[in-house]
């Protein structure tokens, strides 16, 4: 019955009480607290109530025991103190405590119920077995409810309220749980559909870019071998020949970061896991083919120069091109100046561009997304930099990025929560498929069973635990009100007033004189005619109390006569 034991092959008495240790810390300073109260409580007043001192101290000892097994053995401890409690006024402390760790502790209903029935009767039996012989005159009715109130209000309410307790806990628990791995499966599908996204984009771009670049390349190589053309324009086409070709190496890059979600170093083959050193040597290609297109550009360096991560190496590298590609775009021959400044924290990369000179041909229309330079923003902003873009004093145009050296890496976030996309995301991800490759994106059984038998089982059991509580109450209210009248109707038994008494006269017959008493006997009145002078001889004599004072009033009768009265005073 108790809640350590296994059924059918439960640990013996030894692991049993071996399995409540060790204590951690704060239940050793409980443990220290509450044991002397109880045991000092149990072992004042069974000192007080038997007189023996022996006596006060085993029953001490003996709580402290029970105290100290009550985590451990709940339904034994519960029924050694519904005993106790029925004997000894002192241990109505220690059943409060075994009430709350019995009804916390006993995982099954039917074994809670039966642990508190068997308490509730043992403490009723020893509780009248051992109830002076005074005390045994009441009805059975009474009796019960006398004896088995307390056990109620100190075993039966601390015990509910305890598994109330536990049940809210464990329900909570249960919540957090599957909170978190709802959040979990969230963020695979996230994942899920964010690959399937990268997939379809890379198979479109290697479809369609991949063939048009391929054509430029072999075209070109093909007109560069043209026997009627000059030298110039032979350097001019093979300019833009090896621009198809670096084109063609970073779709090709594109393409693998998409399909593989990993990330890699700026323009070239170098793996993500390493720092590098890309960037300037990349910068000083995009400068040599601006050079070779007839730009006038300038390149300059400063600082002392430091390895990069991939994610800010690919950034300087983007924002270095995206400023000579809009130089060119939007003032052709104006002069260009390209500057890498490494800052003790930082690297900044500078695309400034001059005026348009004066007398130049008018550029055509540059054709442009508009997305060019918001594009450098989200880049430099998920490596924790900046990019800032306006104009020059001189009339010109300038593009300017702080990188960290250490930035490119998302950070998970802290206390390892996960970051997801919003609700309406997932409505037509989870347990379906997107719309675009008509394929699921990942299998989840909905709902969760586990869950939903929890929510029922728990929610069942708090309904339950609630219903009886109210019961309970409400009986526990009406068997103290039925038993306080009854006590009312055991006092007005035996309690006359005392013109009663002066009215009685020697020799007055005995049925008029019982009309004016209260009928039955009362217990008010049990043993009083020990205190009183002694009783006649051969007569039948009632005793009643004053109901003002400590006084008391005996009516003897003999053949249906009065034969006698007499009060006396009595100690209550």
């Amino acid at each position: 019955m108790d809640a350590a034991e296994t059924p059918r092959t439960g640990p013996s008495f030894r692991l049993r009480l071996a399995a409540a240790s060790p204590w951690p810390r704060r239940r050793i300073v409980g443990e220290a607290v509450l044991t002397p109260v109880l045991s000092g409580i149990a072992g004042i007043l069974g000192t007080t109530e038997t007189g023996s001192l022996v006596q006060g101290g085993a029953l001490t000892l003996f709580v402290a025991a029970l105290s100290l097994a009550r985590r451990a053995l709940p339904a034994s401890v519960l029924l050694a103190a519904s005993a106790l409690a029925g004997t000894f006024l002192g241990t109505f402390a220690l059943l409060v405590c075994a009430g709350w760790s019995a009804g916390s502790r006993i995982e099954r209903p039917a074994r809670a119920l039966a642990a508190f029935t068997a308490g509730f009767v043992l403490h009723l039996v020893v509780g009248v077995a051992t109830a002076p012989d005074e005390d045994l005159g009441l009805s059975a009715p009474a009796t019960v409810v006398l004896a088995g109130a307390p056990f109620l209000v100190l075993a039966v309410t601390p015990g509910f309220a305890a598994r109330y307790r536990a049940q809210r806990h464990a329900l909570l628990d249960a919540l957090r749980r599957h909170n978190t791995q709802l959040v979990r499966e969230q963020a695979m599908v996230a994942r899920q559909a964010r690959l399937l996204e990268r997939q379809r984009i890379a198979q479109d771009m290697h479809d369609s870019l991949g063939h048009q670049l391929a054509l430029i390349a072999v075209h070109t190589g093909a007109l560069e071998v043209d026997p009627e053309l000059n030298s110039r324009q032979r350097e001019a086409v093979g300019v833009l020949r090896e621009a198809s070709r670096s084109a063609m190496r970073e779709l090709r890059e594109a393409v693998g970061i998409l399909r593989n979600d990993t990330e890699t170093s700026g323009p070239g083959p170098e793996g993500a896991g390493s720092l590098s050193n890309r960037a300037p040597a990349s910068v000083d290609e995009l400068v040599a083919s601006s050079r070779t297109a007839g730009a006038t550009v300038e390149l300059q360096r400063s600082g002392t120069q430091r390895p990069l991560s991939p994610a800010v190496d690919r950034a300087a590298y983007r924002i270095a091109q995206e400023g000579l590609t809009n130089a060119h775009k939007h003032a052709p021959g104006a002069p260009i100046t390209v500057a890498l400044r490494y800052e003790p924290d930082s690297l900044v990369v500078e695309v400034a561009n001059g005026p348009v000179p004066a007398g130049a041909p008018a550029a055509p229309p540059a054709i442009s997304g508009g997305q060019g330079l918001t594009g450098l923003r989200e880049r430099a902003r998920l490596v924790g930099g900046m990019v800032h873009t306006g104009l020059t004093p001189g009339g010109g145009f300038r593009l300017a990025g702080v990188l960290p050296y250490t930035g490119g890496e998302r950070q998970p976030p802290p206390d390892g929560a996960t970051s997801v996309a919003g609700d309406d995301y997932f409505r037509g991800q989870i347990g379906g498929a997107l719309a675009s490759d008509g394929g699921g994106v990942l299998e989840r059984d909905v709902p969760h069973k586990e869950f939903t038998t929890i929510m029922s089982r728990k929610k069942n059991a708090a309904l339950g635990c609630a219903a009886t509580a109210v019961v309970l109450a409400v009986g526990v209210g009406a068997l103290l009100v039925w038993g306080v009248s009854k006590l009312i109707d055991e006092v007005e038994k035996g309690v006359i007033p005392a013109s009663v008494y002066e009215s009685a006269r020697v020799g007055e017959a005995e049925a008029d004189l019982r009309g004016k008493f209260p009928e039955g006997g009362s217990l008010l009145t049990e043993g009083v005619e020990k205190q009183g002078p002694p009783l006649p001889d051969d007569a039948a004599c009632e005793h009643f109390v004053d109901d003002d004072k400590d006084i008391v009033y005996r009516f003897c009768f003999r053949d249906g006569k009065l034969a006698s009265k007499v009060s006396y005073t009595y100690s209550p």
